[in-house]
Formats: structure tokens, sequence, C-alpha cells
């Protein structure tokens, strides 16, 4: 996407080959880039979230894992593939819930397993982490023009009227390569002249629809509001929201979704007021492995510090951490919850829209099957 007439990914390398990132805890209010030199700084990144999103971690970590094959040692194969499985451990406990991190993480090990040396495991890893960047962003396309279909339907209805989407968190280009998941068929109906409008929760505790979603959408000029998070159900009481898409980080052969914390109560209003609810998310997103959401998705606690302080920008121009509640306060800080399947009108991947059931997502995927 562009910022400043510059198209940018969240995470590319230079010419010189440094890995390169979107610094997101500066977002809303300044842009910046980081770099990650080592292994280690990408670990810090994914669990620090300077780099966030389902599909930004999971290609963030395939470059880790190109990262810790430059670290590695190069004495024989056996040290090499010891020092590599090491840090495939440790890169996959930064973030517990999205099956991104693991997927990308496994690929790599599966891969450079065919490097006859540490030489050229070290090229299998550069080469598969370039290849895990650029599906992502492939998928998120394809993701943006099967979704375009959806806000068409709904805007031949409303006969000129802005075609009026609700979203949580940051399902953007931000949380993936390029594009994004939820909000690859926003961008695709706008830029195709469809009027749409965006609803964006700011999405506590850490803001990301108020600091991330809504810079996207103004970047790229698309017509949104901040809302407070509990607004959603009210609007779609008054008839103010068409249909909501969000992204995931997790869904399972059956359609269960982890997403961010408060989707779940998202899933319910618009189930209650008739609203077509859709996830959004790449096939790198899905865990066959897993039946039933509520019972076997790891969820992520995070610390009490992101609900007890906020990041603001000062009437001065400075940006500033404030704490919301008293000194002896505690917090619990849930970073995900699950909406299960019989709330989820349907699914938009790379491959199509299918309903959030077994027998439609192995219609989309047969080898699902095979990997129950």
């Amino acid at each position: 996407m562009n910022v400043n007439g510059k198209a940018y990914r969240t995470i590319w390398t230079d010419e010189a080959d440094r890995l390169l990132v979107i610094n997101q805890h500066l977002l809303p209010h300044r842009f910046e880039t980081a770099e990650l030199p080592a292994f280690e700084s990408v670990c810090a990144a994914i669990r620090d979230m300077l780099v966030r999103g389902a599909g930004l971690i999971g290609a963030t970590a395939g470059y880790g894992m190109w990262l810790a094959a430059r670290e590695a040692p190069t004495a024989s194969n056996d040290a090499f593939d010891a020092f590599f499985s090491a840090a495939a451990a440790t890169l996959k406990e930064t973030r517990p819930t999205a099956s991104n991190l693991a997927w990308a993480v496994e690929r790599q090990l599966a891969a450079v397993a065919h490097g006859g040396s540490p030489e050229e495991k070290r090229r299998i890893a550069r080469r598969t982490a370039q290849v895990i960047a650029d599906e992502d962003a492939e998928a998120c396309r394809r993701i943006g023009t099967h979704g375009k279909t959806l806000l068409e339907r709904v805007a031949a209805r409303k006969h000129g009227d802005p075609v009026n989407i609700l979203t949580h968190c940051n399902a953007g280009w931000l949380a993936f390569v390029d594009y994004g998941s939820a909000l690859s068929p926003v961008y695709a109906a706008h830029d195709a002249g469809i009027p749409v409008h965006v609803w964006v929760d700011e999405t506590r505790p850490r803001n990301q629809g108020a600091g991330l979603t809504a810079w996207e959408l103004s970047r790229h000029g698309v017509p949104h509001t901040l809302i407070a998070d509990n607004a959603g159900g009210h609007l779609m009481q008054h008839g103010m929201v068409d249909i909501v898409i969000t992204g995931a980080d997790r869904v399972t052969r059956q359609g269960d979704a982890a997403n961010k914390i408060g989707t779940y109560l998202k899933a319910l209003a618009a189930h209650d007021n008739g609203i077509p609810f859709y996830v959004a998310l790449p096939s790198s997103t899905f865990d066959f492995s897993l039946n039933d959401g509520m019972r076997e998705i790891p969820i992520e606690e995070r610390g009490a510090q992101e609900v007890r302080i906020m990041t603001g920008k000062a009437t001065d121009g400075r940006v500033l951490d404030v704490q919301i509640c008293p000194d002896e306060t505690p917090a619990r800080n849930w970073a995900f919850d699950v909406t299960p399947h019989r709330l989820i009108t349907g699914l938009i991947s790379e491959r199509g829209v299918c309903p959030a059931t077994e027998a439609g997502i192995v219609a989309l995927y047969p080898e699902a099957e095979n990997r129950a």
C-alpha cells in the first residue's frame, strides 16, 4: 500500500539484505521503519507487538528463521540443525494464539531439511522467507477480490447509499504483508467506485482500531468513523450496519474463529439483528488439526499494563502514556476470544467464500480432511 506516495509492504529486505519493518508502536502519530538485525530482535518484535497481525506475524517468523539460519554454526549439518530447531522452538513461544506463526516456522523447518550443507540450508531459508511473504500478499489480494462481490451485492440493494461495514481491531495491510484480510474487500470495493463507509471499533486495550485501522483507511481515502467498542450493537439495532467483516488469528476445521478480544460480542449482536458476519483469512490461518475452538485454541493473556496504561497525543503534540485506573487496581488482559462457527455467516479466503462449517471448509480445502 502507499504511504505519502511511496509503496510499502509491512516487512521487506533492502539492497543490503537488511530486514526492515514498519514500527507499529509509533502509529498513528509517527511513521517510521525499524531494522530487525538478528534472530532475537525478531522474537522481541513479535512478542512486544512492534509487528502484529496474523499474516505479518507469520511472515516475520519466516524471516526470523532465515536470520536464525544466518546465525547458526556451519561446522556440520548436525550443529546447524540443532541450532535451527532450538530457534524454532523459541520463536513459537513468542505468541501462542495465531496459527500463522507456527505454520511459518514449520514450513521453514521442512524446507531447510532438504539442504545438503549449512550454506545451502541458509539459501533455502532466505528463499522460503520471501515466498511466505509473497504468498501472504497475493492471498490477501485475492481475499479482496472475493470479498468485493459480497459488498457489491449489498451495494446493489442500497441504490447509491454507502455500504456500512463494521470491523474490529486491525485486519488491514498493517496486519499482513500487504492488502490485509478484513479490509482487503473494502479497499477493492472503494477502488472500484463502490461507495463504502467503515465503522472502526477503537479496540481496547491497545486501540488498534483507532490507531492502525483508522490510519490505514485515512491514508487510502476510505470514508470511516471511529466508534467506542461498545457502540456496535446500538448501530446494528438502528440499521446503521450492513455487514461485519473481521480478521482471525486461528480458525478451526469446523469454522470457529479466534480474533481480538471483543469479536465474540460483535458476532452476538450481528446474529441478534440479522446482520451478516464474515471472517476473512488466508489459508495459513486455518488450523485443521483443531475441531472445537472454545476448548482447543490457546488464548494468550498479555501484561496488565496494556489495560492500565493508554498512549495518546497531547494538545502540544507530545505522545504520552497515562494511567487510567487507581494505583492499587489490578487488571487482566486476555488478547483474544473465540467466535463459534454458528455465529459466522461465512469465511472469505483466497480460494473463495464458504460457510463456516466443516463441510464448507472441506469443499474449498479438501486437504483439511487429511490433516484432522
